[in-house]
């Protein structure tokens, strides 16, 4: 994986093979920070990566200048990972191990942006089921962003605050806000 642009643009990091993941490709990860890059002035975001895996989204929105990134996976091997990436290359990414469904649940921070990656293989409920929360706990700020990765065997278009998606590869991005 490798840091498309900011400060360690062009910086790749390699994690170790053994992790469950399956990182956002480059292509897909570009066209989706180009979007960004439209909306939002990264150095005023806070950002939480939701199923962050290797931290490959965590350390993109860092290079670019974020202040305050959470990054919430439940394998202790990844948490781990970023947690040594962080430190390394100097990124304010507070590391989380933790349920993701539990820690929306029970966080009291609100974000501008909140990405999900999760396991392409879960079902249509699991994914509606992070907006739902997302939305129900009032987790997004004012003019914030939902956005979920899944594949596009999931459609999640009938969620009530989903906007648009976008298709690059294998990958979608749905977007959702509070509107």
């Amino acid at each position: 994986m490798r840091i498309i642009s900011g400060k360690y643009k062009g910086k790749r990091l390699t994690a170790p093979k053994k992790l469950p993941v399956r990182p956002t490709t480059d292509m897909a990860k570009e066209a989706l920070f180009n979007i960004l890059n439209n909306r939002f002035y990264f150095d005023e975001l806070n950002v939480l990566d939701l199923f962050s895996g290797t931290g490959n989204i965590s350390y993109e929105f860092a290079s670019r200048g974020c202040k305050k990134i959470t990054a919430v996976d439940g394998h202790q091997g990844c948490v781990r990972y970023i947690a040594r990436t962080t430190q390394e290359l100097d990124f304010p990414i507070a590391t989380v191990r933790s349920d993701v469904y539990k820690f929306l649940q029970a966080t009291p921070e609100k974000f501008n942006l909140i990405f999900a990656d999760p396991p392409y293989d879960f079902d249509k409920g699991q994914f509606l089921k992070i907006a739902d929360l997302v939305f129900d706990k009032g987790l997004l700020l004012e003019d914030g962003l939902l956005i979920i990765e899944h594949s596009e065997q999931t459609t999640l278009s009938e969620h009530p605050k989903f906007t648009e998606q976008r298709k690059y590869g294998g990958s979608i991005f749905s977007f959702f806000e509070a509107q």
